[in-house]
């Protein structure tokens, strides 16, 4: 997501460093190349206006910093407007203080609001809480039935019935409460664009649940079209959130940018990507971070810390530091890395990476070939790779439908990384990179991103 934003305003921000002082026809020009960006980027127009005058108006009335050189305070002053524009600050879920809190979904079909919803199921299962999943999508063939399959991926409780879905609502928040579920997800009919019967339909069950939060789930793909539906359902709900799916595919942000400043509502969660875990929760501080090319560790490190098991990883760091880390080591590291999603999004949370890294191809199915050579082998090849000679390479590719080529690669490229692990200067600063390290850092404010 931003890609191509973040591509634009890099180049801007390069722009504005090569200059110790700026002048007011800097400022202008500057100005121009970020409204520019903007509608590029498919931001709506009122916003790019009001972004481009909040920015003018604090640059004209720059004041010296002991700290910052002007230049310096104009690319604060970008990030916090971005920010702003953004949502401010993060939606903050607030529980009920009697059981269950109800979150209500809208949205039009295809937009994901199913996988959503089972994706939120897991979210709130990993904050300690037990959710209720009801589907009240009777409109979809198969939308039950998708939501019973994900909900038995994640283990939360689904509930249904073959009646309306203003009686499937309010039976499924007495289920939660017979059942004792802290949490209800109502997943509704979507249509293909808004109509009356779409909005009297989510409506009645908005008033027979009365949720605590309504969010409304929109394809970050339709760009402008997002922030227009949402101000529809807006008028007919009173949304608290908006959650923003496909945001990996959507390489311009336009809707994420425009949705807040015109429906006065934040951004609550993105999705990105197919996986069941590929939810996150939005930070505006953090996502203006990412556009401006200045990464975002933070979101790194709670991926990390959420989905790697972290005994699994400390056992294989102890085998590295003491020169026995194998290819079964190496494999399972991989497999940990592939719980925190694509490698391309993790590359972008990345500070400093130049564009063409970050902008790069990242295939994983490079990932997938390493664990098919590594499957391939014996399990003595895999704790004694210099054993591996010609004749078990040719087995080795064989079996794992690969060239011989590729395993000489991952061999080659398997040595020099242990060569480099056991300098010990290497070592101790990939042990201080740890998730937990980092985030302990991060809170004492000894780490700053």
């Amino acid at each position: 997501m931003f890609e191509n934003l973040t591509d634009r305003f890099e180049n801007i921000v390069k722009k504005i460093k090569s200059k110790g002082r700026l002048s007011e026809e800097d400022i202008d020009s500057i100005l121009r190349d970020i409204r520019i960006a903007l509608l590029e980027a498919d931001v709506a127009l009122a916003v790019v206006q009001e972004f481009v005058a909040n920015v003018r108006q604090r640059c004209l009335e720059i004041e010296v910093s002991k700290s910052l050189t002007p230049a310096q305070q104009v690319i604060k002053y970008v990030n916090e407007e971005l920010t702003a524009i953004l949502g401010g600050e993060q939606l903050k879920i607030s529980y009920a203080s009697k059981p269950p809190t109800v979150i209500l979904l809208a949205g039009l079909q295809g937009s994901g609001k199913t996988t959503t919803a089972a994706k939120l199921g897991r979210w709130f299962k990993q904050q300690g809480r037990h959710p209720l999943l009801v589907g009240a999508d009777l409109a979809r063939p198969a939308a039950v039935e998708q939501l019973r399959v994900l909900g038995s991926e994640i283990g939360v409780a689904v509930f249904s019935e073959p009646t309306d879905p203003v009686s499937v609502a309010r039976r499924g928040l007495e289920e939660a409460a017979r059942v004792g579920r802290d949490v209800v997800i109502v997943d509704t009919a979507g249509r293909l664009s808004i109509d009356q019967a779409l909005m009297d339909e989510v409506r009645r069950v908005s008033v027979a649940v009365q949720p605590h939060y309504t969010f409304l789930v929109i394809d970050a793909m339709t760009g402008q079209d997002a922030v227009n539906t949402a101000k529809a359902f807006h008028d007919t709900l009173e949304l608290d959130g908006i959650i923003l799916t496909k945001v990996d595919g959507d390489a311009r942000g336009g809707a994420a940018l425009s949705v807040k400043q015109v429906v006065g509502r934040p951004i609550a969660f993105v999705t990105t990507g197919e996986k069941i875990n590929e939810i996150e929760t939005f930070y505006p501080e953090r996502m203006s971070s990412r556009i401006l090319g200045m990464g975002d560790v933070l979101s790194l490190i709670e991926k990390a810390e959420a989905e790697v098991d972290q005994q699994m990883s400390a056992k294989a760091m102890d085998r590295l530091k003491s020169g026995r880390f194998t290819l079964d080591d190496f494999y399972g590291q991989i497999q940990q890395m592939k719980k925190m999603g694509p490698l391309q999004s993790l590359v972008s949370m990345l500070p400093g990476m130049p564009k063409e890294v970050r902008n790069a191809n990242i295939d994983d199915a490079d990932i997938t070939r390493i664990e098919a050579i590594i499957t391939s082998m014996t399990l003595e090849e895999r704790e004694e790779p210099h054993i591996i000679n010609g004749s078990r390479r040719s087995r080795i590719a064989k079996g794992s439908g690969t060239a011989v080529t590729d395993v000489n690669n991952l061999l080659k490229q398997f040595s020099e990384m242990q060569k480099l692990f056991k300098s010990s200067g290497l070592m101790n600063q990939f042990m201080n990179s740890s998730p937990r390290r980092a985030k302990k850092k991060s809170k004492s404010g000894k780490s700053k991103r």
